[in-house]
């Protein structure tokens, strides 16, 4: 269990990040509360490192919302249910999961346990990362995205749709994360498989979002504009027709299923590198 300092240091240190994100417009009042009550849980059950891989995420991600945002702002209007300024849902989507195996981690004393679940919040952040970097970047792809299921064109920025670009940006968005986290733990060499675990399960998890945003997500068509979105009103004001997927399935529940993915394939990884030693 964490001691009181540890606690009250996560909780000044979240506070801060999350007013400053307010203030740069990162995040909306919803997604400060978020932010503080998982980032201070991250800060005093998983300690520093835990805490700054979240940060690493956290400003990375931000950094990207904000890049080229003109030149995004038409297929953010179109075709996201969110814009770039977070909410408490988007929070808990992203952040959620990471909270979770965090508290576990703190409330165990297991060293097997405590090995798995670093393992899973590494594949949960990791996940997190990729598929932030991947939409960020992606949807500025010169090329037209492909569908993941089926391989056809869609219009950029489709839920399901991947390009190049956005694949090789998710890569590189999990590898970042997880060997900043190596990094922040010192670069030890009983961690070393942690990068490429991050590498490996980040990606999956961001490829199994993009299989969920092709199949069973909630997308709705707008007849006054004639395009696909992930709105139920569209930017224009009209009110769209569900077009397939499931109701309730909407894009935080795709994000918060994929970081899910990722801890468990960072987990299935984490074990089977462990018997091969």
């Amino acid at each position: 269990m964490p001691g009181k300092r540890r606690l009250a240091l996560g909780l000044i240190f979240s506070s801060g990040i999350g007013l400053i994100a307010y203030r740069r417009r990162s995040l909306n009042r919803s997604g400060v509360v978020g932010t503080i009550a998982s980032g201070t849980t991250i800060f005093s059950m998983g300690g520093w490192s835990w805490g700054l891989s979240l940060i690493l995420f956290f400003v990375s991600s931000s950094l990207l919302s904000h890049f080229r945002e003109r030149d995004k702002a038409q297929t953010a209007a179109d075709k996201f249910s969110k814009g770039s300024q977070r909410d408490l849902g988007q929070v808990v989507a992203n952040g959620g999961v990471a909270t979770l195996i965090a508290l576990g981690y703190g409330l165990t004393s297991n060293p097997a346990w405590r090995d798995a679940m670093q393992a899973a919040f590494t594949g949960a952040v990791a996940t997190a990362n990729a598929d932030t970097w991947a939409t960020e970047l992606g949807v500025l792809s010169p090329r037209q995205p492909r569908l993941i299921t089926s391989g056809r064109y869609v219009a950029p920025g489709t839920s399901g749709g991947i390009t190049l670009l956005g694949s090789t940006a998710a890569m590189l968005g999990a590898l970042f994360v997880s060997t900043g986290m190596w990094v922040m733990q010192g670069c030890r060499r009983s961690l070393l498989s942690l990068p490429l675990n991050g590498l490996l399960s980040g990606l999956a998890g961001s490829f199994f979002d993009s299989l969920l945003g092709a199949t069973v997500q909630a997308i709705y068509y707008c007849p006054a504009c004639d395009k696909e979105t992930e709105r139920r009103i569209h930017s224009c004001g009209t009110k769209t027709k569900r077009l397939r997927g499931i109701s309730w399935i909407n894009n935080d529940t795709v994000n918060f299923g994929a970081t899910l993915f990722g801890a468990l394939v960072a987990i299935w990884m984490f074990v089977a590198f462990r018997g091969k030693r």
